[in-house]
């Protein structure tokens, strides 16, 4: 096989969007499979854009108040007990530790599938009086959900990395501003920074996260058709300050129970970033995440190569301060597939410099997602690359909304939500009672479910009648397939 059979994607993101995105997944070097069936290693340049996702989700939070802090991986059984729906929730899911070394233990602890019960007694204990509150912690780590069979690196595997926030409140009206504030960051990273827009919504009682009051969604359309869950906020009212006693004394030295809150965003959207901009040559990555946002590549033939090399080290030089740039200076490969390689990679803007570029004092710049190319001059080319890598986000936005807004179709019966899922893919909405049971024909005939409802509540719906049983519709279900 060939350097460029080798390099190159050999699958069709159109006909094989699976084995594509494993390919684009493994061969831009995100990510490998691990031993362990469900598990992947995540690979430095794959963590890199975990990193650089983190940095902006993670000053945004503590912008708004959120420290970080760190708990435990185990947690003992008889804490999970306490919140019922927990269990319940997660039962299929836990990964339990029994032994330590030869020695069984006396109490099993469970792999965290989330975080409420072990971070909430200690919310409990840090809370004495109203001058205690707002507690925000937040901590990155990973957790384990062992019912994952089929692995799709980022989209689902056993174990994943994430945040999840835990807030406690003195009332309702500021915990649920809390779950808005944080929703309102996840729709900011994934519109602002991944050039993904979303649907922001609640999800239906029935598939709220165990003990919740409310769930609420930012939920994004792949190209394939399918919706991803991209991040939730969880308003939990007062279920887990009640089963952990997270209770204060107020101004009128009454005791109180708070009101709680917690929201997760996990690599999940790396996978959707992935399936959403790349293409058949490989990996598209928005400039806020890449990480090269440049890459300068000579041509030179041996009588001008000292002067092109000397050309592009300057520009180089130039632009590294305000972008991450990468010279590719090897002699060992020829400007062809060093074309493949960096569009492989998914480098935003590409540079190159010829003995023309050198005695005209121009560069030419080449954009990734469609290889639109300029020539400009070299004078004020940090302002025109910064303008360029604008642009290649903006492309990238464009074709994302474009396919959202073609992608959201109204259906008033069960034959023309399936007709209109099974031909099309992506978002159909229809009145619905609010009956879980009227769910259940379309995840049994498609494998599609309702991925969201408005987040008001008494937002009139789309029709007078369920569209599943005819009964009197209640709200708007949002219906796909999902990840």
């Amino acid at each position: 096989m060939s350097d460029s059979q080798e390099l190159g994607i050999t699958e069709s993101k159109e006909h094989a969007t699976g084995e594509w995105y494993a390919e684009v997944i493994q061969k831009a070097k995100l990510a490998d499979y691990a031993p362990m069936g469900g598990f992947i290693v995540t690979r430095p340049r794959g963590y890199e854009l975990w990193e650089r996702l983190q940095n902006h989700l993670d000053s945004w939070f503590k912008d708004t108040g959120v420290t970080n802090a760190y708990f435990p991986m185990f947690i003992p059984e008889s804490y999970l007990e306490k919140e019922k729906d927990i269990v319940e929730g997660f039962d299929p899911e836990v990964a339990w530790v029994t032994h330590g070394g030869y020695d069984e233990l006396e109490e099993r602890l469970a792999v965290r599938p989330t975080s409420e019960s072990i971070i909430t007694p200690f919310l409990a204990q840090w809370t004495r009086s109203h001058r205690d509150l707002p507690h925000r912690v937040n901590q990155w780590c990973s957790v384990v959900r062992w019912e994952a069979t089929e692995t799709k690196p980022f989209f689902r595997t056993k174990e994943f990395l994430w945040q999840e926030g835990h807030t406690a409140h003195e009332d309702g009206d500021e915990a649920w501003d809390e779950a808005m504030t944080r929703l309102d960051q996840y729709e900011k990273l994934y519109e602002d920074v991944l050039a993904i827009p979303v649907l922001r919504g609640r999800k239906p009682d029935h598939d709220k996260f165990p003990g919740a009051d409310t769930t609420t969604t930012v939920e994004a359309l792949m190209p394939d058709g399918k919706s991803v869950q991209g991040a939730t906020s969880h308003y939990l009212g007062q279920s887990f300050a009640e089963a952990y006693d997270v209770t204060y004394v107020d101004e009128d030295e009454a005791e109180r129970t708070a009101h709680t809150t917690s929201w997760g965003l996990s690599w999940r959207s790396l996978g959707a970033l992935v399936m959403t901009h790349s293409d058949d040559q490989g990996l598209v990555l928005p400039p806020a995440l890449a990480p090269e946002q440049v890459v300068i590549v000579p041509i030179w033939q041996e009588d001008t190569k000292d002067e092109v090399l000397e050309y592009a080290e300057e520009l180089a030089l130039d632009l590294d301060e305000e972008f991450r740039v990468h010279l590719d200076d090897r002699d060992e490969r020829n400007p062809g597939f060093k074309y493949n390689e960096w569009e492989l990679k998914g480098v935003p803007l590409r540079i190159e410099v010829g003995p023309h570029e050198v005695d005209d004092e121009e560069v030419t710049l080449v954009h990734r997602p469609d290889g639109e190319t300029e020539t400009v001059d070299r004078d004020g080319l940090d302002e025109a690359v910064g303008d360029h890598l604008d642009a290649v986000f903006a492309k990238l936005k464009a074709d994302a909304e474009e396919n959202l807004e073609e992608n959201v179709r109204e259906a008033h019966s069960r034959e023309d939500i399936l007709g209109t899922i099974g031909q099309h893919g992506g978002y159909v909405k229809a009145p619905w009672c609010g009956d879980e049971d009227c769910e259940d024909p379309i995840k049994e005939a498609i494998a599609a479910e309702i991925v969201m409802v408005p987040m008001d509540p008494d937002e009139d719906p789309i029709g007078d009648e369920c569209a599943i049983c005819g009964e009197e519709a209640t709200e708007t279900a949002y219906f796909a397939k999902s990840y």
